[in-house]
């Protein structure tokens, strides 16, 4: 097997970062987490969709509700990606995160907003709702739990780890 995101040693993280994030992102993707784990919510990172796009931070509420977080870290990352219109089929709301140094006017007013650090993070404005079809939710709540249940898997058994 090839380099697998498994670390055994105690003074680093279980499962390290996949490296597709700057610090600034990973630590707003920390700060995001914790707060909807703070809300009740689950949350996994870098969610493959069904549409082949990447979640930055899915959570799953309580109620079912499926939210969807885009991390900016800045003005350039903003401008540069316009993929964030496709996540929309496949969550309840949607937010940007952003951290205190990107100005919130660049960002959409339609969209929720979240401004993080790695410690925590704020709801700015809240997302609009916009309930999924049940066949949706379905599909994207077995998703989230097979990448939950895949992820468990590499902890109880680094070895047999397919991430």
């Amino acid at each position: 097997m090839t380099d697998s995101p498994i670390r055994l040693s105690p003074q680093q993280p279980i499962l390290a970062p996949d490296g597709r994030q700057s610090p600034m992102a990973s630590g707003i993707q920390r700060g995001v987490r914790r707060l909807f784990a703070q809300l009740g919510h689950v949350t996994i990172p870098e969610l493959t969709l069904a549409n082949g796009r990447r979640a930055d931070v899915m959570a799953l509420a309580p109620d079912g509700g499926l939210v969807i977080v885009e991390i900016k870290s800045s003005i350039a990352d903003f401008r540069a990606d316009r993929k964030w219109p496709d996540y929309a089929e496949f969550c309840d709301r949607f937010y940007f995160a952003v951290p205190e140094t990107v100005p919130v006017e660049i960002l959409p007013e339609d969209r929720g907003l979240i401004v993080a650090d790695s410690f925590g993070a704020a709801i700015m404005r809240e997302a609009g709702h916009h309930p999924l079809s049940g066949a949706r939710r379905k599909a994207v709540t077995l998703r989230f739990a097979r990448a939950a249940a895949s992820v468990l898997h590499a902890l109880a058994d680094p070895e047999a780890a397919v991430l």
